[in-house]
């Protein structure tokens, strides 16, 4: 059980099973290795040439110049600009936690939205979630969440095969155009729609895949259209969603 064969030949200096009698420091205190001078051997490192020889014309001026083979610059900046320091992490992608899966049920806890209940369509390449209501349901239309803003429920709901161009390029804001001194100072009366028709005819898409697996499942759609809330005498941390 200690794990000593007795099989084992001894040899000098060994304890049974193998072990050394004496320590690394102690061998190097006995055999006094201390005393021999270690010489260290410094790879031998090429000089690479800074400047380069030039003949130069005329009787007076020496016939030969150097030269530098990188010109210094002529002006120099007044301030000392900062450098960036070196930065070796690479972009990981988020982890996923494991009670939210695509199809999940999970309560939003920040924004517009805040203690509605959404369904969780997959994760973006982002990192960030992308939820709906549906909004035929409840209202809340296609948005990206991070996962640290909602509450995971144990309610799931099996989702069709959703359309490819849900992806992050649907949220990006178009960036708006400058104006000039003469337009800065024209009212713009041409009022923009909020939502674009793209998103609106995606919105309709999605929620005629998803509104059909809500109704599959009992209760399920009354538990959508419902609001978290906290009552008296109620603690998110003792609840079981």
């Amino acid at each position: 059980s200690s794990g000593i064969n007795a099989e084992w030949p001894l040899r000098p200096g060994m304890l049974p099973g193998g072990v050394p009698k004496l320590s690394r420091s102690a061998v190097y205190k006995k055999r006094a290795l201390y005393k021999r001078q270690k010489v260290q051997v410094k790879p031998a490192v090429e000089e690479k040439a800074t400047h380069k020889t030039k003949t130069v014309q005329g009787e007076k001026n020496g016939g030969t110049r150097e030269v530098p083979l990188q010109r210094q610059p002529r002006f120099y900046p007044t301030e000392d600009s900062k450098k960036p320091l070196n930065n070796r992490r690479k972009v990981k992608p988020t982890k996923l936690r494991s009670t939210i899966v695509p199809g999940s049920v999970v309560i939003m806890l920040a924004g517009s939205h805040r203690g509605k209940r959404a369904v969780v369509l997959k994760q973006l390449p982002s990192g960030l979630l992308l939820v709906t209501g549906p909004y035929k349901i409840n209202g809340v239309p296609l948005r990206r969440v991070d996962q640290a803003y909602v509450i995971a429920t144990s309610t799931s709901v099996e989702l069709p095969a959703l359309p490819d161009t849900l992806t992050d390029a649907l949220f990006k804001r178009k960036a708006k155009p400058t104006k000039n001194e003469k337009e800065m100072f024209v009212e713009n009366t041409a009022e923009e729609p909020k939502i674009s028709a793209e998103k609106i005819a995606l919105q309709k898409e999605v929620d005629a895949l998803v509104v059909p697996a809500v109704k599959s499942v009992d209760m399920l759609q009354s538990y959508l259209r419902s609001v978290f809330t906290l009552r008296k005498g109620q603690y998110p941390h003792e609840m079981k969603f």
